[in-house]
Formats: C-alpha cells, structure tokens, sequence
C-alpha cells in the first residue's frame, strides 16, 4: 500500500511540476551536413550592416570586466566598437578588414597594426579576425577547413561534426523551429545554438552559445552570446540590448586617427 501511494504522488509531482523532456527530432530529419551549413549561410546573407547597443561582461586573467559597447559592424570585416562609460568612450577599437586601431583613452595610447586574432583579443578577449568576431556577434560561426563532414539529430538538435585534416574537430548544434518539425527536411529553419571547436587531443579551444534570438526587419540575430576561449582563458558575454538593420554608417568609421598628446605603438600580431 505504502509503495503504490509514493508512486502515485511520485505521478502527480510530475503532473504538476512539469517533466520537462528534451524536443522530439524532427519526423522527416537532414542527414545532408553541407546542405544544413549552407541553408545557414544563405539565412544569415540578408544584410550588410548593424548597429548595436550590448552589455558586455568578461571574465579574465585580470579579473571581471563589464561596461556598454556601441557597434558599428560592416559585411564582411569592418568594425568598429566604442567602450562607453558615463562619461564617455573609455576605449575604441576599429578595423577595416587589413588595419587594426585601438585607442585607449584611458591610457592615452593608440596602438595600431594589422587586424589579426592576437590584435583583436587585446580588448574583447575573443582571440579571432574581424570578419569571424563579426560572424560570432551576429549568429555565425567560424568554421575548420573540414575534409570530413556528419550530421545527427540528438535530442531535438541537429549537430553536425567537422573533421579536418590534422584531427581538429567541430560541432556546430542547430534548433528547429516547432513549426517545421513536420516539414521536409529542406524546408526545416535552422538556429544556430552552439559552435565548439576542440585541438586533435579532444581539448576545447573555443565554444559559442546563442540564444534570445529576435527578428528585426526579417532577419534573425541572437541578443545572449556567449564566447568561452579556453587558450587565452578569457570568458565574454555579450547581451545585445538594442540592433538595427542596415543603417547610415558615418565614413571613416572604421578608421581613427590618434588624438592629440596620445602615445602611438605599433601592434604586433606575436
């Protein structure tokens, strides 16, 4: 008697707290990885600039790092992004797609010197190129040179897995969307929601996360990334609090010029 009153109140904990199961894959699934990664390049082709306001929360060597970041970012490697304070820009890091410039007004120092990944991390700790950092912030991945390509629906998710050529690997997660689980498989909506890329020993070098996704003007862009680099040690929030789409971006914005009595150092890329 006491075992089936304990089941029977084990059923109805259930029934009102809500047993949450992972979503079902889709009826009809993708098994074609290159059509899957493609479908996603394609959705993520439908503009050339953003404007964006986000908080930005680091956590480094040097401790925890938050404050508001404005961003200009250009298709498909120019940006700009402005580290603002209540009194006004505390830094501001540019680049054209060849040039990187930093100036800290803090420190007074302007560096400059090519865009590069070791460049880039000198202030959002995110060690990649403009053009990836810009993929990353607008829903996209980097990608591996792969010369092996899978996909696999596992608990509700597409993943596909990239192999390349000196045991690099990649899994990048997409969700559908509920109203497309009963759809061909071409004609299913993929989400990014994960991207991991880890060294031929299995070690994690990066991993991003996407979430909170909103449509402005038909296109999709996550406001929740996240950005783990295991090899600088160095974890980036990043919480979009305003976007717009395609705006008027002032000329020269991804350029700078130092401002008067500031130390200019050239950057490295070492």
């Amino acid at each position: 008697m006491t075992r089936g009153w304990l089941t029977a109140l084990f059923l109805l904990s259930l029934a009102v707290t809500g047993c949450k199961t992972a979503p079902a894959c889709p009826v009809q699934a993708r098994t074609d990885a290159g059509k899957a990664l493609d479908d996603h390049a394609s959705r993520q082709s439908g503009w050339q600039s953003i404007k964006a306001e986000a908080r930005v929360t680091q956590w480094g060597r040097n401790g925890r790092i938050r404050g508001t970041v404005l961003m200009f970012l250009e298709q498909p490697n120019r940006v700009r992004f402005d580290v603002m304070t209540q009194v006004g820009p505390a830094a501001v890091l540019t680049s054209d797609g060849d040039t990187f410039q930093l100036s800290d007004l803090r420190e007074g120092v302007f560096l400059h010197g090519p865009t590069c990944p070791e460049n880039i991390a000198r202030l959002l700790g995110i060690s990649v190129d403009a053009e990836n950092v810009l993929r990353l912030l607008t829903g996209d991945t980097p990608m591996i040179d792969a010369t092996e390509r899978s996909m696999e629906c596992r608990d509700g998710r597409y993943v596909v897995t990239l192999g390349a050529a000196d045991g690099t690997t990649q899994e990048v997660a997409f969700s559908v969307d509920d109203a497309d689980r009963d759809k061909l498989p071409e004609a299913q909506r993929l989400t990014l929601r994960r991207s991991t890329e880890r060294a031929p020993d299995g070690k994690m070098r990066w991993e991003a996360t996407y979430d909170d996704y909103v449509d402005v003007e038909g296109q999709s862009f996550p406001t929740n990334v996240r950005f783990v680099d295991e090899v600088n040690d160095a974890d980036t929030s990043v919480r979009v609090k305003s976007i717009s789409l395609n705006p008027n971006v002032p000329e020269g914005a991804f350029q700078q010029t130092p401002s008067p009595g500031m130390s200019i150092e050239f950057a490295s890329c070492s």
